[in-house]
């Protein structure tokens, strides 16, 4: 499915910076995040537990999608979403910029 260039232009994408990762209590997957993105912090819950411990996370810039509707899991909000890459094989990795950019850069 192709979406057009002005619906891209809706998504609101930003590296931020994980200051905080944490395991849900109760959860086998699921870490929460604060998120520095420059002007403010959000929180976000990913299912990354198999593949990063929640002290790996911090301090790394990760590609977010700001604008997505929110969702609860376990009870916790997540106001934004990483992404990250998953292979055939189920290897998972965050996607982080190549160089050092600012907490609050868009993603074009």
């Amino acid at each position: 499915m192709e979406i057009t260039f002005e619906d891209f232009q809706k998504l609101d994408l930003r590296v931020g910076k994980i200051v905080e990762a944490t395991q849900i209590p109760g959860s086998r997957n699921l870490i929460r995040m604060m998120v520095d993105f420059g002007t403010e912090q959000r929180q976000a819950v990913a299912g990354l537990l198999r593949w990063y411990k929640p002290e790996e996370l911090v301090g790394k810039k990760c590609a977010f999608i700001l604008n997505l509707q929110r969702r609860k899991m376990m009870g916790v909000e997540s106001q934004c979403m990483v992404f990250a890459a998953e292979d055939d094989a189920g290897n998972v990795v965050v996607l982080q910029p190549e160089k050092d950019i600012a907490e609050g850069s868009r993603i074009h």
